[in-house]
């Protein structure tokens, strides 16, 4: 069958809903890669030519991608690489090691990670090396092709570079530049960090072997591309089978873009964050809502999903609370206002929630010490109160200062959500609150 007619096909409206859920779904879940990065083409040109000359040409360099999170440096190196293994000769002979200072805390996880992803356990064995430098001598030399004259390049590439920096003497980094530098063999360190001051974390000769090489990324992205971007992101393919369907939808996408609440919204969002990620998730959210009996995404939906993205957490936890919990926040909260945000311990809350208790008759409110005990140090593991910094772990719990992580509003927001929440105690919390 030719293209033609395949775009003429007329399908059910619930199968081209699952088509068009699938479509969006694998864009906005699997983070396709774009065929060329926008806004960012001289820092992919400059990367991909680096990468060349070490894949290519066997000639060893060092670069750091700088930039906030979200700003496109994991999709940028992702997109040159792809590119880079376009090429016949760097797919037989490039190697690749991916490290990340969250998972590799320190240079022996680091080492033993550099030996399985390089496939050379077998080769280590038992062995025992003196240092940290000769053991990746020794995993370098292993990486020799069988004439002995010239190594297959590796690409070190190290996520979250700065966390590598506070390991100790900064071994690892040191002797990555140290052979980058020295050509013992072809290879490649990439660093990726989201700190602009992250060479300010350097050892002094880690520093003097690093080439400064510095790709950044800002984002210079304007409200009307963002708006676009959402545009382009919602919208279907060219290809879709039913080509009337992909029209009308694509249609209602470009309308519901020039919507005065949903630019509003979207305002919010950009400037909070522009990246694609946080994008995503407001659109999957949006997309969520659409069935066979509501075939496109309404402005309702996208105020919808901007209020799920933008709920906070914290208040949120309020809702499962116990009413005594809840009680000792208030009581806090009542603290912190007579002394003016002061740190607070349980004594101080107990009194300040027994004042509350002689105004009442009922038994509803009278727990034991120890229920009272308990559901504090539920609070602080649920990190609504924490230890102040230095508070002394000798000191009796019962007088262990503690300050509040939430504010007013978040508490009166809670309060007027909260299920059944007795009207004494909303009361009691107004008159805390001045």
């Amino acid at each position: 069958m030719s293209k033609r007619k395949v775009k003429d096909v007329h399908m059910p409206v619930g199968e081209c809903i699952t088509q068009v859920q699938e479509i969006l779904r694998e864009r906005f879940c699997q983070q396709k890669l774009p065929d060329k990065p926008e806004g960012v083409e001289a820092q992919q040109k400059h990367l991909l030519e680096l990468l060349k000359r070490t894949a290519v040409h066997g000639e060893s360099n060092s670069v750091l991608i700088v930039g906030p999170r979200g700003a496109g440096k994991t999709m940028l190196l992702k997109c040159v690489l792809r590119d880079l293994l376009e090429e016949k000769e760097v797919q037989k002979n490039l190697l690749q090691v991916h490290l990340n200072g969250l998972l590799q805390t320190d240079d022996r996880i680091a080492l033993k990670e550099i030996t399985r992803q390089l496939n050379l356990e077998n080769v280590v064995g038992d062995k025992v090396f003196g240092s940290f430098a000769e053991n990746l001598a020794f995993l370098l030399e292993a990486l020799k092709k069988g004439d002995r004259s010239s190594s297959r390049p590796v690409l070190f590439i190290l996520d979250e570079f700065d966390l590598f920096a506070h390991h100790k003497n900064q071994t690892l980094l040191y002797n990555l530049f140290d052979v980058s530098q020295s050509a013992q063999a072809p290879i490649a360190v990439v660093g990726v960090t989201c700190r602009l001051d992250v060479l300010e974390l350097l050892e002094k000769r880690v520093k003097s072997r690093f080439s400064h090489r510095q790709i950044h990324l800002l984002s210079s992205l304007t409200f009307p591309q963002y708006l676009e971007r959402v545009q382009t992101q919602l919208s279907l393919p060219g290809d879709f089978p039913d080509e009337k369907f992909a029209q009308d939808w694509n249609s209602s996408v470009k309308t519901l873009c020039e919507d005065k609440s949903v630019e509003e919204v979207l305002q919010r969002h950009f400037n909070s964050s522009k990246d694609y990620r946080t994008m995503h998730m407001l659109l999957m959210l949006c997309l969520s809502r659409v069935s066979v009996s509501k075939p496109t995404i309404k402005p309702a939906d996208v105020l919808e999903a901007s209020r799920m993205c933008c709920s906070d957490a914290k208040a949120n936890m309020l809702h499962g609370l116990s009413i005594l919990e809840l009680c000792l926040i208030i009581a806090m909260k009542h603290l912190n206002d007579i002394y003016e945000g002061e740190p607070f311990n349980l004594q101080m809350v107990h009194n300040e929630f027994k004042k509350f208790l002689h105004r009442k008759t009922s038994s509803m409110y009278h727990f034991e010490q120890p229920v009272i005990m308990k559901a504090f140090e539920h609070l602080q593991q649920l990190e609504l109160i924490r230890p102040i910094d230095g508070s002394s772990a000798k000191t009796q719990r019962e007088y262990q200062l503690m300050r509040l992580m939430l504010d007013h509003g978040q508490i009166m927001e809670a309060l007027q959500k909260y299920p059944q929440c007795p009207t004494d105690v909303k009361q009691w919390a107004m008159s805390a609150f001045g």
